[in-house]
């Protein structure tokens, strides 16, 4: 690989988030569209891909099969369960995986926590769209702090939740409550998400509940907070704080563990706003998982021109 290389991606899944993500590729300095592969010849991703000149096939990843030498990355954006029947072929064909379903087969990647890890995995997940959203505060908070419990609540239009979003809801809140705890620190996490069916739809919300320290240093968490904010603003635009974070006094109580220490609430609001590439700007949560796929894509291709420079 030398400078002037593209890394050819190659996205599996022709709905909602495999088209943002190839309008994404066709943008981005140093990373090329290779091609986007689905199943359904009538798919409109397809076709607005073929438009474009992107190569668009129905052939599923078989096409793989036969043009794997010209990919250098696939990008598997369908659902949990597709991707733990398409990633035997993809480590058989060689080609290393970003993962945007709740799978969870490899390390889990949040760019601003942890851009660098495993790069050299063959299959490096992505958590999920809440997780994307919210591990940034917990880790943030957890800089400054102990975090015994987090919870995190994200809610989406229901309008911008397709088939591979919908069958994998089980897996989202597994997937995104490891992530709380591997990837934010938090010694015990959980996760809920809410299909919001209000018309017009709204945008993303997520609400970061954390547990800290009766005697933690507020400000220093406070601005730990709104740091982490602008890191992930500068590759997810939309991305902002809707609120001040507060800090209630009332001593928590957990059922079932108990702290040594007296512990306090913290809640955090947070608001994503689509850029509005191909997708409604109010369907923030996809748009900030095609964002981390690009930002861990444009890493990974600095790491093999490192590589291939030693």
């Amino acid at each position: 690989m030398t400078p002037s290389s593209e890394l050819r991606c190659a996205v599996v899944g022709s709905g909602n988030i495999g088209t943002d993500l190839i309008a994404k590729l066709l943008r981005t300095p140093g990373l090329e569209p290779a091609a986007l592969i689905g199943i359904d010849p009538d798919s409109e991703g397809l076709t607005w891909a073929a438009a474009r000149d992107v190569v668009a096939t129905a052939d599923g990843v078989d096409w793989l099969r036969r043009h794997h030498d010209e990919v250098d990355l696939v990008m598997e954006a369908t659902s949990a369960g597709a991707h733990r029947a398409n990633a035997t072929l993809y480590a058989e064909l060689g080609l290393q995986c970003i993962d945007l379903t709740p799978a969870k087969l490899g390390p889990g990647c949040v760019p601003p926590v942890n851009l660098n890890v495993a790069l050299d995995a063959p299959d490096i997940n992505l958590i999920s769209c809440g997780g994307q959203a919210t591990i940034p505060v917990v880790a943030a908070v957890g800089a400054v702090t102990p975090v015994p419990y987090a919870e995190i609540v994200a809610t989406i239009a229901s309008k911008s939740a397709g088939p591979g979003t919908r069958a994998s809801i089980d897996e989202f809140t597994v997937t995104t409550a490891g992530g709380v705890a591997e990837i934010g620190g938090a010694e015990r996490s959980k996760a809920v998400i809410v299909l919001n069916p209000a018309d017009p739809p709204v945008l993303m919300r997520n609400t970061v509940f954390c547990a800290v320290p009766a005697d933690a240093d507020h400000d220093k968490i406070v601005a730990s907070i709104e740091e982490m904010q602008s890191r992930v603003a500068e590759y997810v635009p939309g991305y902002r704080l809707t609120a001040a974070p507060s800090f209630s006094s009332d001593v928590l109580r957990f059922p079932g563990w108990s702290s040594d220490v007296s512990l306090n609430r913290l809640a955090v609001s947070i608001e994503v706003e689509g850029a509005g590439d191909t997708l409604p700007t109010y369907a923030g949560n996809l748009d900030i998982i095609t964002c981390a796929a690009v930002r861990l894509a444009q890493e990974i291709r600095a790491h093999r021109l490192q590589g291939a420079a030693a």
